[in-house]
């Protein structure tokens, strides 16, 4: 699971509005929690079905589950067939591949598992393992052809993990309105999508995270963000780590190198349209890097971003894109 930064601010007043009721709650999904607010004239409670999605969800697009599709396609096995779920998040994944230059990649699954971010125990790490492995990742190399996974090399695999939680906030998103329920808030592990307003007429609002000096520490909110019909997804590296003889390795592994990021970015917020574009993009810009992804926010304009970068003293800066800094509040 790629663990994400953006935090949820406290609940809504209840009773502001007669006409709406307030339903609120959370669960268990994808390896990390769920927190859903609507409001609804009926109160219905959706929870079950919500569940129940997450599970079908699941089936499709986790690298944990052994006989979800994504894994099954990973053992090269030929009689899977992709759903309506694994095809949209492939086809999404390899646009913003190509547009990223392969800075977002959903075949690092070789590279993740080596350095032990993924579904099994690091390996020892050198430049021949790390040669071995970089042939077996390349977006360029895995094709989506009448619902088959064709591979350059059967040792190939995939991982949603970077994309998937952002969709699945989309799809729960679709879900409601087509309950009628226009106002909401889904945050999934920390990508959070809002629609509509809070009966007070006002917009939702999120934190994006102070970082953390250890892993360990308290999480401070930073920054609030009102989201506007739009989705606000982060990735960071001062919580996922690891040490190896005294160097501290990231989770966010570059697909060019083999090797975690050494730049000084430490976390990314994206806003976007979708959770399914904010979540990638967020990982893509950990990979790319400050002036990179500052470069590519010029030619994107539909996308604007918060980041947090260490200084040569140790200290911490800041720097937030025109768009979103007009959306921060106090």
């Amino acid at each position: 699971m790629r663990y994400t930064y953006v935090l949820l601010l406290a609940t809504l007043l209840a009773g502001c509005n007669p006409q709406k009721k307030e339903v609120a709650f959370t669960g268990m999904a994808q390896g990390t929690y769920y927190a859903i607010t609507y409001f609804d004239k009926e109160g219905r409670d959706f929870q079950p079905e919500i569940d129940e999605f997450f599970r079908a969800f699941d089936s499709s697009a986790s690298i944990y589950l052994p006989h979800s599709i994504i894994s099954r396609f990973n053992q090269n096995d030929s009689n899977t067939v992709a759903d309506d779920i694994f095809t949209h998040v492939f086809n999404v994944a390899t646009r913003i591949s190509e547009q990223t230059n392969g800075a977002f990649d959903i075949t690092t699954m070789p590279l993740t598992n080596a350095w032990g971010f993924g579904f099994t125990d690091s390996t020892k790490i050198n430049p021949f393992t790390l040669d071995s492995l970089l042939h077996l990742v390349d977006y360029k190399n895995v094709k989506l052809v009448n619902g088959k996974i064709v591979k350059n090399h059967p040792d190939m695999m995939l991982d949603f993990n970077a994309i998937a939680q952002g969709y699945s906030a989309d799809m729960i998103g679709e879900m409601l309105e087509a309950k009628g329920i226009t106002d909401y808030l889904v945050d999934v592990g920390g990508e959070v999508l809002g629609h509509g307003k809070k009966p007070d007429g006002s917009y939702w609002r999120v934190g994006i995270e102070k970082p953390a000096e250890h892993a360990e520490d308290a999480r401070v909110v930073e920054h609030v963000v009102l989201l506007k019909n739009s989705a606000l997804a982060s990735s960071g590296n001062y919580r996922k780590f690891f040490m190896r003889d005294g160097i501290r390795y990231s989770h966010t592994i570059d697909p060019k190198t083999g090797y975690p990021v050494t730049h000084s970015l430490l976390s990314v917020s994206v806003l976007a349209e979708d959770g399914i574009s904010a979540d990638a993009y967020a990982t893509a810009f950990m990979v790319m890097g400050l002036e990179k992804s500052k470069e590519f926010l010029k030619k994107h304009t539909h996308l604007e971003a918060h980041f947090t970068y260490s200084l040569p003293d140790g200290k911490y800066a800041t720097w937030t894109s025109p768009g979103l800094q007009k959306l921060m509040v106090e």
